[in-house]
């Protein structure tokens, strides 16, 4: 039974795993994000005669007048970008190198065909999870051919195991995450300035939300396409046993 564990082991990960502590993007995001709003918006020189609690002389100045509140949509904004470029690298390492459609056609041919070697070498070809998930759920195929003890009942669930096993161990790299997001008020001229400070926090909330919308839109297309060739593979591997072996 031990061999049998050991060869079904999936492949080590290879290539880019992504940021295991999320929060610290998140702290230097906050930095940046309140630098930003304090040193660059807040520069005395977008003021008129260089006083911060007096009026804006450009639309930095106007923007910095929104508040606490811009450091934390900026620091919003930069969370996402900086996820968004991390799920990037994190998912083009998962998806392999190869085109998924046509690896995913070419290893359902060959464990159909029962050529497991040919089959392993499209996954050293292909690299990333799905690749690794396939290779554990081919060395599981192959290992429990090995155990006359077992009925096939059991073999096709060790299979379908070792399938599931492999693939929440990748999972976590091509997790999706949640978007993020937020938004933003005496004489006529305070007025105005009041109602131009909160238009412009509403729109850079909108913006931050915009950005986090299309990035989540994007990598869940992405995660969605991965997780459907793992099921696909999976069930193909399965099936391939069950029709191969008659035996009860």
């Amino acid at each position: 039974m031990a061999t049998t564990q050991k060869a079904a082991a999936p492949a080590k990960k290879s290539g880019f795993g992504g940021v295991k502590d999320a929060w610290i993007i998140l702290v230097i995001c906050a930095i940046a994000g309140y630098s930003v709003w304090y040193f660059v918006m807040g520069n005395p020189d977008n003021f008129i005669g260089g006083d911060r609690s007096g009026h804006p002389a450009n639309l930095l100045g106007t923007v910095y007048k929104g508040g606490f509140v811009v450091g934390l949509i900026l620091t919003l904004l930069f969370t996402v970008i900086c996820l968004g470029f991390e799920r990037f690298f994190g998912i083009k390492a998962a998806s392999g190198k190869m085109n998924l459609a046509k690896f995913t056609s070419q290893v359902k041919a060959a464990v159909k065909a029962q050529k497991f070697d040919e089959a392993k070498a499209l996954c050293d070809k292909m690299q990333g999870s799905v690749a690794n998930v396939v290779l554990a759920s081919i060395n599981m195929y192959q290992a429990v051919e090995n155990e006359p003890n077992l009925k096939k009942a059991a073999k096709i669930a060790k299979i379908q195991q070792a399938h599931e096993e492999a693939t929440q161990l990748e999972m976590p790299t091509i997790g999706s995450f949640q978007a993020l997001s937020a938004g933003g008020g005496a004489d006529s001229m305070a007025l105005s300035a009041g109602i131009s400070e909160a238009l412009v926090n509403t729109a850079s909330g909108i913006l931050t939300s915009w950005v986090a919308t299309v990035v989540y839109n994007f990598f869940s297309n992405k995660i969605d396409k991965l997780t459907f060739a793992l099921d696909e593979i999976g069930y193909t591997i399965a099936a391939t046993y069950d029709s191969n072996h008659n035996e009860a």
